[in-house]
């Protein structure tokens, strides 16, 4: 996971962002799987919106 400061949200949101990119990297080897690839990439942005909101509120952006 990175190192970077900030809540256990904060934290939790990080990983689960680089667990989905794991999800999609491994899937990339697969076929027939680009479907799946593009709902990953939508929660992806979705989790991504949340880290930034989260970020804003902490630091206060």
């Amino acid at each position: 996971m990175s190192t970077e400061s900030g809540s256990l949200e904060c934290r939790r949101l990080i990983e689960a962002k680089e667990n989905l990119i794991k999800a999609m990297q491994t899937l990339d080897s697969l076929k027939d799987v680009e479907h799946i690839n593009i709902k990953l990439k939508d929660i992806y942005k979705e989790i991504e919106e949340m880290h930034e909101e989260r970020r804003r509120l902490e630091f206060k952006i």
